[in-house]
């Protein structure tokens, strides 16, 4: 299954507002998660003038077949300017909400922690009013450093679930389902007042009754927020997709979602974790905690 339906079409991104974050970026040494993930909201999102960072990266220590992330290169010690950098592109490109997100770093024996507490710090002197949110891998069950992570006090607490259950072992070998709801629940446990987010891909052959089951168990660990996106190829070396999955199933998802609790729900075929995560403030102001 090759040919892109009418829907994944994006228009081409106006590469002189592209060019501009990425000159900041280049400046500033900063990693992304749309460049080395190849996003396909890439365009939008620079045009836009904002970027998911991915710190102690690019390299990654799991090889995940439907991430586009290297995992080939050796991971490198931690930059102790990355967090300052960091800060700085947030208040150079006058972001309102920020993203954080990390490669695996299972070399580490925080998962890479105390790099995400430098981040949250550093955006806070620079940034006060600027809303953090961070996308963590799962720390290998590690919940004294997600009660790192906590205690810095980001907005959001963004953790994958990725795919289905029965998927697992091919999709995310190196994952394991329960030890990523568990995070989940032991973020609200430890701080009841954060805002927790999940996202699921689809279209790599799991049924409409997984995809309700996951998104049943992501309300009973007291998840917030969901996003539900399509799962596209990013090269011949990766999982080929199953089914390109039509609006009106992502739509129907997205009703499913509402009516058993989320917040919040961003349901599309090129809806990614943080595509559009801006919008959390506005849910921040309906839902105060």
């Amino acid at each position: 299954m090759t040919v892109k339906p009418e829907w994944l079409r994006v228009k081409a991104p106006q590469w002189q507002r592209v060019g501009s974050v990425q000159e900041i970026l280049r400046d500033l040494k900063l990693n992304t998660v749309c460049e080395e993930a190849s996003c396909p909201n890439i365009g939008e999102c620079f045009n836009a003038r904002t970027a998911t960072f991915l710190i102690m990266g690019p390299a990654c220590t799991r090889a995940c077949p439907y991430c586009d992330i290297d995992f080939e290169k050796k991971p490198q010690p931690l930059d102790p300017l990355e967090p300052l950098n960091l800060a700085q592109a947030v208040r150079r490109l006058h972001l309102n909400h920020v993203v954080i997100t990390s490669v695996n770093r299972d070399d580490l024996s925080d998962g890479g922690a105390s790099q995400f507490v430098k981040c949250i710090q550093e955006i806070r002197k620079i940034s006060s009013k600027t809303t953090i949110e961070v996308l963590i891998p799962d720390l290998c069950g590690n919940w004294q450093a997600l009660e790192e992570i906590l205690a810095a006090r980001p907005e959001v607490l963004n953790h994958n679930t990725e795919t289905v259950p029965s998927l697992y072992r091919r999709v995310r070998p190196q994952g394991e389902y329960e030890r990523s709801l568990e995070l989940l629940k032991q973020a609200k446990t430890l701080n009841p007042h954060i805002y927790t987010k999940s996202g699921i891909m689809v279209g790599l052959g799991e049924t409409d009754q997984e995809v309700c089951q996951v998104m049943k168990d992501l309300r009973q660990v007291d998840c917030d927020i969901l996003t539900l996106g399509q799962y596209l190829q990013p090269s011949s070396k990766h999982l080929p997709v199953q089914e390109f999955i039509t609006p009106a199933q992502f739509d129907q998802w997205g009703e499913f979602g509402e009516q058993i609790g989320f917040l919040q729900v961003v349901s599309s075929p090129l809806t990614r974790s943080s595509y559009h995560a801006e919008q959390v403030r506005e849910l921040m102001k309906k839902y105060p905690r």
